[in-house]
């Protein structure tokens, strides 16, 4: 698929072309680039994001990276950065978007993160976080004060009761 038609494909996802969605697209464009990633049907290509703008979608139509198949994950710092790593490879990247000129408009903005190359816009570093584990499958338990069905790994004991993080009354006895 050509560059513009990938671009489309964004925003018809994302529902409207803006800058944010424009950083993703250069972001995951650069990093296939430098990591010689695909779409990811599963979870070969992993991205964590340090955001959760706009940019994360054109990532999940370009790579394939997305919750539900957990190959998207967020480390949420407000930062304009993506950690992607290559599960074949195991080479990873982290890119950083260096910051724009100020007093841009909204649609200024857009044109210069289109007008730039993926170089000029990011720092390209070692990433930070170490490749998290494949998605794990999890046995659902029954809260025992909403009934809900909760992953495994959410239950607290309370008085020897499974009960999901939502029911848990927490205890601490200097914020009261």
């Amino acid at each position: 698929m050509n560059r513009n038609d990938l671009w489309q494909k964004c925003i018809e996802f994302h529902g409207h072309a803006c800058g944010g969605l424009a950083i993703g697209f250069q972001a995951a464009l650069y990093a296939s680039e430098l990591l010689g990633l695909q779409f990811s049907n599963d979870e070969q290509v992993v991205c964590i994001a340090e955001n959760d703008a706009c940019g994360v979608d054109a990532i999940q139509v370009i790579l394939g990276c997305s919750v539900g198949k957990g190959n998207l994950l967020f480390h949420i710092c407000g930062k304009q950065a993506f950690s992607f790593y290559s599960r074949k490879t195991g080479r990873s990247v982290r890119l950083c978007l260096k910051p724009k000129p100020q007093g841009l408009t909204r649609e200024q903005a857009l044109e210069y993160y289109q007008s730039h190359s993926a170089e000029e816009l990011f720092d390209q570093m070692p990433v930070r976080l170490s490749l998290p584990e494949n998605a794990r499958i999890f046995s659902s338990i029954l809260c025992s004060v909403c009934g809900e069905s909760t992953a495994e790994h959410m239950i607290r004991l309370h008085e020897g009761h499974p009960v999901c993080i939502d029911c848990l009354q927490e205890y601490n006895r200097f914020d009261v």
